[in-house]
């Protein structure tokens, strides 16, 4: 069955998350996805193999791409830069804004050895304004774009979330920018320049606590599990006997529900909590009620008994729970497979479901320069002479 991006290569530079990413879901999709690495122990994420555990994240980021190892600043690596550049319709990168043009790789460089190339930059802050230059991680974004500022509790210092959600909100625009820039190119049969900063990305998220800035004047308090802009009551994570679980009632309707289970009906139509602004008013003693009565439960219990009831919630999982978890297995997100160096392996699947796609076929993570032979030989057609002499020099 032919995929959606059959036919499309990419020349993938990415490191670490954002950009790695962004060409999984492209690789996903049927682009061919040629990941370029430096000779000298690849990219930063595959250098951690040497830790326990610390392989995995580069295995799951890394499926479905062929692998090429290249010099990029000697000057004959320079020149078959330029010629997988001809054959090739994206490059795809997230190196410190101002890398690429120092190596003699800007857009308009690239643009003279083809006119049609996408060139698509995963950055920290972008390319210009005073923080342009600044060294960009998940943390510093976090840091920067005000998301840690509303996270945590109000009387502790703000903490960042636990996954990278700056570097995975960056490649999923990224994935976003390139594949609308590949539209327009099937439209018109020109290129573009493609950039989207990690900073610009996690501004949109930050819509609920905006809303009680804009609203109230002030700096929303950081407000733990309950609503960034404390507009909904009950919103909480509740203590079980076995966790925790997080409860919302997001209107009157589920608010009664939740009222029916705990067998509280006096509390459905009291003015005092029959609406949101009146619940959020006392929110304290609503969530010390919640409290008391879920922790008689098991967390899991609790779950199906008040999902039965029609009242938003969901146990607190842990990642044992996760790997374990039905429904990811069925949505095929999660999926064992067989790596020829660390064997049984766990990885992503696609999150993008396509009705005429039918089971994602997912190659494990390729070894550094696995491709090196088939892409500078096969595609590029360099003899074999020239090959060894290049392996020899330490360009590839």
């Amino acid at each position: 069955m032919e995929r959606p991006l059959e036919g499309v290569r990419i020349l993938d530079l990415g490191q670490i998350y954002n950009a790695p990413y962004c060409t999984l879901l492209l690789g996903y999709l049927g682009a061919e996805v040629i990941k370029l690495e430096p000779i000298n122990g690849g990219e930063l994420l595959r250098k951690r193999v040497a830790k326990e555990g610390a392989q995995f994240p580069f295995l799951m980021l890394n499926n479905n791409k062929k692998c090429i190892t290249l010099d990029l600043k000697h000057e004959k690596g320079k020149e078959l830069f330029f010629e997988l550049v001809k054959n090739v319709d994206v490059v795809i990168e997230n190196f410190s804004t101002g890398v690429m043009d120092r190596l003699g790789f800007s857009y308009e460089n690239l643009q003279a050895v083809n006119p049609s190339i996408i060139h698509a930059s995963g950055t920290g802050f972008g390319s210009k304004g005073p923080y342009k230059d600044l060294p960009a991680m998940d943390l510093t974004i976090q840091a920067l774009s005000g998301a840690m500022s509303i996270t945590g509790f109000e009387d502790k210092p703000p903490v960042k979330t636990g996954p990278a959600i700056a570097d995975f909100f960056g490649g999923i625009h990224l994935f976003g920018g390139v594949m609308t820039a590949l539209f327009k190119k099937e439209r018109t049969g020109t290129g573009d320049r493609v950039e989207v900063s990690m900073f610009d990305a996690i501004y949109p998220s930050l819509a609920s606590s905006l809303g009680y800035y804009f609203g109230n004047k002030e700096q929303p308090p950081r407000t733990g599990n309950r609503h960034s802009g404390l507009a909904e009551a009950p919103y909480n994570v509740y203590p079980t006997l076995d966790g925790n679980i997080a409860i919302f009632c997001v209107n009157d309707k589920h608010w009664a529900n939740l009222m029916t289970v705990m067998d509280r009906n006096e509390l459905i139509d009291d003015p005092e909590y029959s609406t949101i602004p009146e619940r959020v008013k006392r929110i304290d003693k609503l969530d010390q009620m919640i409290s008391e009565w879920t922790s008689n439960f098991n967390k899991k219990d609790l779950f199906q008994l008040l999902s039965k009831h029609t009242v938003p919630c969901a146990s607190v999982q842990d990642l044992d729970d996760i790997h374990n978890d039905e429904h990811y297995r069925i949505s095929k997100m999660i999926n064992e497979i067989d790596h020829p160096v660390y064997g049984k392996i766990t990885v992503p699947g696609n999150p993008i479901k396509l009705k005429s796609q039918g089971d994602l076929e997912i190659q494990p993570a390729p070894g550094l320069g696995e491709h090196n032979w088939e892409i500078y030989h096969q595609m590029l057609g360099i003899s074999e002479n020239e090959f060894d002499n290049l392996r020899e020099m330490k360009v590839i």
